[in-house]
């Protein structure tokens, strides 16, 4: 079984979507499951949906009626009016528009995951239609009577042995199947999801439970890079990464591969590809077991629009033990992730991710027990395999405010200029 994932990139269009469908012919269909993330910058949109259903209804229509639009053109594109993906599409849309008009539930993460996932649930269905008007014959699967978990929603943990007997006993390995990226189902059947750019993890989760040959992520770069072309001009390709070492760019930020993918691969010494969609042929990147890094170079991992946090006892005794750990809950029930740790006699400071909007809530609940420093959007730069020159060049961007070093790997946090 091989396990082909495909990002928002590669169907952000109709001819997006041509490409996949060659790409699989090329390939071969043959024993292979497809996941797929919404399309193009939809999930972004349902975000806006969503935030409007609690916060702006009067804009529900309109960012409902572009979503509408965005696919129905996509399928003008693709197919002849009458054929049956429009009905279904159709379908898809009254569900929404029947969870939107009868939901009464004002929890938040509770609401985000039953409208987010109508973005996979969509793109899929025009894929696996898509495919079909090909004849390449094809299962389309709801992901979320195959991957279970818990009801944390939004960044849901999986039931590894539920999940596993499911798919095994379910699905048929010589088949080609199309399903969703990034979504799951609990047990009383709401939708759930796996944390943002989960999709990858979907993969790495059906490919555990298969015992997969190989997992591909195919993206819109030739694979892993050193550095992120949008912030640095000159990159270069990695041709070989170990899964201890994709595992720690994972850790510090490296946005190719999500953090929770690479473990259930390791644990069954799977390889995870990374190549493109564009040049399906061209080299790629190949992660394994106890590959070297090739080349041997420096690394860079930005995260921009961090937040800064220095932290002391109001009467400046020492931050010991039970102060950090308390912190550090405080830090968890608010969803803040932490990028950088550091800490001194009497204060502790962190770098931290407020992808949420909790950090000010935070704030308010610890100010009155801590004096607390903190500097908004900073950007925290990561470089493995540094050397002085590459240390030189991050510091020259902008004001250092905090930095960290161990044998293999520093971490700046600039105020850039």
């Amino acid at each position: 079984m091989r396990i082909f994932k495909f990002g928002g990139a590669s169907v952000k269009d109709a001819q997006g979507v041509q490409n996949v469908a060659k790409l699989l012919q090329d390939q071969g269909v043959k024993n292979t499951l497809v996941v797929i993330s919404a399309m193009g910058k939809m999930t972004n949109a349902f975000e806006e949906l969503i935030d409007a259903y609690f916060y702006k209804t009067e804009e529900l229509n309109n960012k409902k009626a572009q979503i509408v639009a965005f696919h129905q053109e996509l399928m003008d594109d693709l197919f002849e009016k009458g054929h049956p993906v429009f009905h279904t599409v159709e379908v898809l849309f009254d569900e929404l528009d029947w969870f939107l008009e009868r939901n009464t539930s004002q929890r938040y993460n509770y609401v985000y995951d039953q409208i987010i996932c109508f973005g996979e649930l969509l793109s899929t269905r025009i894929v696996s239609g898509y495919l079909s008007l090909l004849d390449i014959e094809n299962h389309w699967l709801d992901v979320r009577n195959f991957i279970k978990t818990d009801s944390n929603y939004r960044d849901a943990k999986v039931n590894w042995e539920l999940t596993q007997q499911l798919i095994t006993e379910q699905i048929d390995v010589q088949k080609l199947h199309i399903t969703q990226g990034f979504l799951a189902g609990n047990d009383t059947e709401n939708t759930t999801t796996l944390g943002r750019e989960g999709s990858d993890y979907t993969a790495g989760i059906f490919a555990y439970c298969f015992n997969a040959e190989s997992v591909t992520i195919w993206k819109d770069v030739p694979g892993v890079l050193n550095a992120d072309p949008r912030v640095f001009e000159e990159t270069t390709l990695l041709t070989q990464i170990s899964y201890e070492e994709a595992i720690e760019m994972a850790f510090y930020g490296a946005s190719v591969i999500h953090p929770k993918t690479i473990q259930p691969l390791q644990n069954k010494e799977i390889p995870l590809y990374v190549k493109s969609f564009i040049q399906p042929n061209a080299l790629g990147t190949r992660i394994s077991k106890g590959t070297h890094l090739e080349p041997d170079i420096p690394c860079f991992i930005i995260k921009k629009n961090q937040i800064l946090l220095s932290i002391s006892a109001n009467d400046f005794s020492f931050m010991v033990e039970n102060n950090i750990s308390y912190i550090f809950k405080k830090l968890h029930d608010y969803k803040l992730s932490v990028n950088l740790i550091q800490n001194s006699a009497i204060s502790f400071s962190v770098c931290v991710d407020n992808k949420y909007g909790n950090f000010d809530a935070f704030y308010i609940e610890l100010k009155n027990e801590f004096a607390i420093d903190f500097q908004k959007e900073v950007d925290l730069y990561t470089i493995r395999h540094f050397n002085e020159a590459t240390k030189a060049a991050i510091s020259q961007r902008g004001t250092t405010l905090l930095s960290q070093t161990n044998k293999e790997t520093i971490q700046i946090v600039l105020q850039e200029f």
